[in-house]
Parts: structure tokens; C-alpha cells; sequence
């Protein structure tokens, strides 16, 4: 290769390495008291919608309460408890694609008000204002989160699962549900109460 075309494709190089290091930084929202370092612990699954509104009909959702789902994936439970049951909400995805789409869908089901999205590590993010909790975990997650509950929810706080226990907590309430997709497919809702 000749010298001059050797010094045009190094200062092309140098040129694109430039405008990449100066690239501005896009910041992301992240949860208060939460970091983004940690690798996500489960594919994302969507709960079905009618599962979804029958977990907080257990967990008797109404307006005064502040509904957190950890590993939110794209809002659903959020946005039906701050839609369907007057509640405001909180939901942490470590996937940023998956905040992004529930910001969306809070937009386009008109509760972007009432709802928040953070990308964030659900095991370090603060639970104190939470009265209801939602979770669709698989169990060893739900088996590392196990400490937070009870040392952050306030007494009266519920915490509600799609399908998974939390290993040694006896549940307040067990339903067994169909899916809808396989009619003859069941699926168990988890109801816990924090005791006084």
C-alpha cells in the first residue's frame, strides 16, 4: 500500500475513534439507591393480561396504594394497577429496551402520570414506599430477594407472585388459575401479607 493512501486511511481511523470517544454520553434514569452492574437473572416472559388483573384483584389493590413490580419487564402490571385500580407505581427493569417500551405503553394507556420506569438491580432497589409488590421471578431470584420484604415493606404491605414461591414463606393465599392460551394450562398467584 502506498505511504499517502497508509496516512488517509490512519487519519480516517484516528477520525472515527475521535468522534466515537466524544460521542456524547446518553444518561439513563436509574431507581435512587439502585446501580445497573448487575446481569439480568431471567429471560424476560410476559404474564398473561387476565392473570395480571387477577393478582392485584387478590392483592385488593386500590387507589392509595404504590405498586412496585421488580423485573417489570414491559409495564404491564404497573400500568394496569395504576389503569384498572387508581394506584400509582413503580417498575424496575435492568433491560433498558424494556423501560423504553413501558414508558411507551404508560403514554399510550394515558398513565404516564401516575406510573415510573427505572432501569435498575431489583435486589438493591428501595422498597420502603411500596404497599404492594409484584413478582414473576424465577426461584432462585425470588429465593435472593427473600431478606428485602420484611426488612423494607411497611406491616400490611403484600406482596404478590405469578407462579413462584418464596423458599420457607408459607403463602396467605394460593389460586390456581388457567393460562387462557391452554385452557387446560394452570397457573398459581401467591399472596403474602408482612406481619405486624
Amino acid at each position: 500500500m502506498p505511504v499517502s493512501n497508509l496516512r488517509c486511511a490512519t487519519a480516517a481511523l484516528l477520525a472515527l475513534l475521535m468522534c466515537i470517544v466524544s460521542a456524547p454520553v446518553q444518561a439513563q434514569d436509574s431507581v435512587p439507591s439502585s446501580t445497573d452492574d448487575t446481569t439480568k437473572g431471567a429471560p424476560y416472559v410476559s404474564t398473561p393480561q387476565h392473570v395480571v388483573l387477577r393478582m392485584l384483584e387478590l392483592a385488593e389493590v386500590t387507589p392509595d396504594d404504590v405498586v412496585y413490580d421488580l423485573g417489570s419487564g414491559d409495564g404491564r402490571f404497573v400500568i394496569s394497577a395504576a389503569r384498572d385500580f387508581g394506584a400509582r407505581g413503580v417498575g424496575i427493569e435492568i433491560e433498558k429496551d424494556l423501560v423504553a417500551q413501558s414508558r411507551r405503553n404508560a403514554a399510550r394507556m394515558e398513565v404516564e402520570e401516575q406510573v415510573r420506569f427505572y432501569r435498575g438491580d431489583l435486589f438493591k432497589t428501595d422498597l420502603s414506599k411500596a404497599t404492594v409488590v409484584t413478582l414473576y421471578l424465577w426461584p432462585g431470584m425470588m429465593d435472593r430477594l427473600r431478606p428485602k420484604p420484611r426488612s423494607e415493606l411497611v406491616p400490611g404491605a403484600r406482596i404478590i407472585s405469578h407462579d413462584f414461591t418464596i423458599d420457607g414463606w408459607t403463602p396467605d393465599t394460593t389460586v390456581t388459575i388457567g393460562t387462557k392460551t391452554l385452557q387446560e394450562e394452570k397457573t398459581q398467584i401467591h399472596l403474602w401479607t408482612i406481619p405486624e
